[in-house]
């Protein structure tokens, strides 16, 4: 029944804003739905408030799915995890399968959907969509989200607190 549903079109739904730590922190996160109907839903709504936290509490996430991580990612990963000190006095065959296990951990880390649920540890995020899917009877996606830290690529003015003291005193 859900695999109907998930082929289903998922154009409508919301856009949610989150707002977090004195508004050093905002999340948007675009949820799809199949009707307007839906999207005027509160537990709806609710769902996309829930993401948008989950966002907000996992900063290490920066894709929805694993099928959205660009290959060089995965490359990157596996040459840092090749590298490391642990590994050198292994089998290769070993090492190798050491190597996939640390990077599919790494790759979860990165993923919205592999989350554990903030609300609710024994539920990851994509369980939870899939629960509301039940509920609402309509195909529910993440479709993307965007994170903004306050002042992030700025170059920030760093001054010694003493120094500028001194300076103020006319030392």
């Amino acid at each position: 029944m859900q695999t109907k549903k998930s082929s289903r079109i998922a154009s409508e739904g919301l856009i949610e804003a989150y707002i977090h730590m004195g508004g050093k922190l905002g999340i948007l996160v675009e949820l799809n739905c199949e009707t307007d109907f839906v999207a005027r839903n509160s537990d709806f709504q609710e769902l996309a408030k829930n993401v948008a936290m989950q966002l907000a509490a996992c900063p290490a996430v920066k894709y929805v799915s694993q099928d959205e991580i660009p290959e060089s990612v995965v490359e990157a990963e596996k040459k840092v995890e090749s590298a490391k000190d642990d590994l050198g006095k292994k089998p290769k065959e070993i090492r190798d399968k050491i190597v996939e296990g640390r990077i599919q951990k790494r790759l979860k880390e990165m993923v919205l959907l592999e989350q554990a649920f903030i609300r609710d540890g024994d539920l990851t995020i994509d369980d939870l969509i899939k629960q509301n899917i039940a509920k609402l009877g309509e195909n529910i996606k993440v479709r993307r989200f965007e994170r903004f830290n306050l002042g992030e690529g700025l170059e920030k003015r760093e001054e010694n607190f003493g120094d500028e003291v001194a300076k103020m005193m006319g030392k």
